[in-house]
């Protein structure tokens, strides 16, 4: 007897791309182009502008592909977010992909500060973050990866992630990172790795005389619930924090963004 093939799931694409160019000393809107589950909303704020990136299909599971870009021109300070958490739905086995391009100009800075990832149980994420900067251009980023809602009880044994982060200035690499998470890592209790703590976060401010925010990241790392360190080197100033909940994990992230920038966080985050 022949075996029934696996039905066809349908799968969702997404591409949303905004650029922005400095006009009466303000960044300005000047090209926008979104297709499939993909958008890139900008709503109406005070001083710096917003990008608020969207994933209309809910979620990503196998095979799902989504891309979000943003280019500033000389001279453009934009803050750049996504409008709620990103999910990722269990996978037949195949990875879903994300990719995030950005492009600062000189004397540009971008703020990318998208909200928490939740990846459920089985779930498969690829995900690639590529920055590129002009010689003195800037950038502030945020990645939150929650495993599982706590609130539900939910326990991940077996999830993927694949999660590549790069900067580049003038086409030379400042900072690089990939890290992986599998069943294995899931497993393992040991302080090494991820122990009792479920999120996870990373924040990296890159820009020229970056490590004089030291101080006051460190004096900002105090929400109970989370444990965090930061360091500078070579014009990088970076924390990482882990929790066992997404609720302090999230507080702490605030507070430690709010001593790296100045004005409010994105008006879609709920805090």
């Amino acid at each position: 007897m022949l075996a029934t093939p696996a039905t066809p799931m349908q799968r969702s694409h997404g591409s949303a791309f905004a650029s922005f160019r400095c006009l009466d000393g303000r960044a300005r809107l000047v090209d926008l182009a979104q297709s499939g589950s993909a958008k890139a909303m900008l709503p109406k704020v005070a001083g710096v502008p917003e990008v608020v990136f969207l994933n209309t299909s809910g979620g990503l599971t196998d095979g799902d592909v989504l891309s979000y870009r943003l280019d500033l021109a000389a001279g453009c300070r934009v803050t750049a977010t996504t409008q709620t958490a990103e999910r990722v739905y269990a996978s037949r086995g195949a990875a879903a992909r994300a990719v995030v391009q950005m492009q600062i100009g000189a004397g540009g800075h971008l703020d990318w500060l998208p909200q928490e990832t939740i990846l459920f149980d089985a779930s498969h994420l690829a995900r690639d973050t590529q920055v590129d900067l002009a010689a003195d251009a800037s950038c502030l980023l945020s990645e939150t990866v929650i495993l599982g809602r706590h609130a539900m009880g939910e326990v991940l044994t077996d999830a993927r992630l694949t999660d590549a982060r790069m900067v580049r200035r003038m086409g030379r690499p400042v900072w690089a990172e990939t890290m992986r998470i599998d069943g294995s890592v899931l497993a393992d209790a040991s302080a090494a790795l991820l122990g009792q703590a479920r999120g996870f976060a990373v924040i990296a401010l890159i820009a020229r005389g970056a490590e004089d925010a030291l101080p006051r990241l460190r004096a900002a790392l105090t929400v109970a619930g989370c444990e965090a360190a930061a360091s500078a080197f070579d014009g990088k100033c970076i924390a990482r924090i882990v929790a066992r909940d997404g609720w302090p994990l999230k507080q702490q992230i605030a507070q430690a963004l709010a001593a790296l920038r100045t004005g409010p966080l994105p008006r879609v985050w709920q805090l």
